[in-house]
């Protein structure tokens, strides 16, 4: 399974957003996709999703897709959850799949759903209401809902935003563990250059909407083009694990850039 984006542009309010956005994503492996805020992380997440306006072609191993295969075959979890609900963790998790529902779950798909929430050790807390949960909490079953879909492509917006070291580090090997053995295409939006390193196969590097960079991290986080996507000096060094590290040192000036 491939995702290829081909030349895609998206605006909001006749604002150019993403300009020409072209890159390829292959299964089975997991795309870090860094910039700083506003550089169209998110947009570029929805506009792949079919929830933003787009001119160009989104295509699944060189197929393209229309609106409709394109809502049935991703899964986007976005930055900000912002739900509360009564319904339980369970009915939340099994919203994933509603059209497969009826008046009475499956019992196979029920079962689904559960492993779903023990892949995060959330489920014991199966019977619990959403809005009684805290905002970590949340996070990590909406990501066992978008799990549970089963999608082609799995578009993740800063999935560790909430949660302590801990979580960041069970979610992202689970999601890696999950796009190994399924072959699904996962791209996650991240700040944290260092985790993203450690856990992606390759980078795509966003900068006023377009990619800048895009490739394995060695050639992605790089002095030179860190200043150009954040405005920042910063030390890359190779930690004794063999995975880079990124320490950001200062803010540097328009006129140094």
């Amino acid at each position: 399974m491939t995702l290829e984006i081909c030349n895609l542009t998206s605006a909001y309010n006749g604002t150019p957003v993403l300009t020409g956005v072209s890159d390829r994503l292959p299964g089975g492996q997991i795309t870090a996709v860094i910039g700083c805020n506003g550089a169209g992380k998110s947009t570029l997440f929805k506009a792949i999703s079919g929830l933003c306006p787009m001119q160009g072609n989104i295509m699944l191993d060189g197929c393209a897709q229309s609106l409709a295969h394109r809502r049935q075959s991703i899964a986007y979890m976005p930055q900000d959850i912002g739900a509360s609900s009564s319904l339980t963790v369970l009915e939340v998790v099994l919203l994933g799949r509603l059209g497969a529902l009826g008046m009475r779950v499956p019992q196979g798909l029920a079962d689904q759903a559960l492993t779903a929430l023990d892949m995060f050790g959330l489920a014991s807390l199966q019977t619990r209401t959403l809005d009684a949960l805290s905002g970590g909490q949340r996070q990590l079953i909406f990501l066992a809902q978008a799990l549970f879909r089963a999608p082609k492509v799995l578009l993740l917006d800063e999935p560790t935003a909430a949660l302590d070291l801990r979580h960041q580090l069970l979610v992202l090997e689970r999601v890696r563990a999950y796009a190994r053995s399924t072959g699904t295409v996962v791209a996650i939006a991240m700040h944290d250059l260092t985790l993203a390193a450690q856990f992606s196969d390759r980078m795509a590097g966003l900068k006023d909407g377009r990619i800048v960079a895009a490739g394995p991290a060695e050639t992605v986080l790089t002095p030179a083009l860190l200043e150009t996507m954040y405005g920042i000096e910063a030390e890359i060094e190779t930690a004794a694990s063999g995975r880079l590290r990124v320490t950001p040192l200062r803010a540097t000036t328009a006129a140094e850039r």
